[in-house]
């Protein structure tokens, strides 16, 4: 799955062409890494909400999930944006 970034460059015949096959991998193994964590807080939720009742908890639980991913999903492109501006 490509970032915004990588999109935007590649429409636009930018630098992504410039990054090294070890950085390239290294953006890869990110990428593999936050959806894995994305997948595993999205199976525990699915594992609570399948004893939930009360619909306020149900929202408090989706409702985290949401900020969790955003934070998963913010992380990844933290580190990917220093993988890219290294020499």
């Amino acid at each position: 799955m490509k970032s915004a970034w990588e999109l935007a460059l590649e429409r636009s015949g930018g630098a992504l062409k410039e990054l090294s096959p070890e950085k390239k991998e290294r953006l890869a193994e990110i990428d593999r890494a936050a959806q894995a964590k994305i997948a595993a807080a999205k199976l525990s939720a699915e594992q609570k909400l399948a004893t939930m009742t009360e619909a306020e908890e149900i929202a408090m639980l989706k409702d985290g999930l949401v900020v969790e991913i955003r934070s998963i999903e913010e992380e990844r492109e933290r580190k990917k944006e220093r993988v890219r501006a290294e020499a």
